[in-house]
């Protein structure tokens, strides 16, 4: 993707004892490249289909260490998958998530994050993240 990717997947792999290698850097590479919410499944087979020469395992960790230095954000969808979104020059979103298509839709609202704010404080907490998915069905 560009040299900037490269550093930072180096960097992410120095913390973790692990050596940089392509197949690490394809892996960072693809899920920057399409910004969407997608499983490791369908990331590996992409890199199969572009004849990158990797393994599953390699995908899975890949994935586990970005994960693990905040460069992916994992969601659980509800389905037993666990899908991935890149997270950097990444705005703080929630997600709203169509249990009949599996469309997900990604949105900020300002007075649903004061909200939050508010209700832990008034219990003596204040909010150091949080996860936000709503799982809707269309109005028929």
């Amino acid at each position: 993707m560009g040299k900037a990717s490269s550093i930072i997947l180096n960097e992410v792999l120095k913390t973790e004892g692990l050596r940089y290698t392509e197949q690490r850097q394809a892996v960072w590479d693809e899920i920057l490249r399409i910004q969407d919410h997608r499983d490791a499944e369908d990331i590996y087979l992409t890199l199969v289909r572009k004849n990158i020469k990797v393994s599953r395992a390699t995908v899975y960790r890949t994935i586990d260490v970005l994960e693990k230095n905040r460069l992916v954000r994992k969601m659980d969808v509800g389905d037993g998958r666990s899908l991935y979104e890149p997270r950097l020059n990444n705005e703080h979103h929630d997600h709203m998530i169509c249990m009949d298509t599996g469309k997900i839709i990604e949105f900020y609202n300002e007075d649903l994050e004061n909200l939050q704010d508010k209700i832990a404080k008034e219990h003596g907490y204040r909010v150091i993240k949080h996860v936000h998915q709503l799982f809707v069905k269309p109005i028929k």
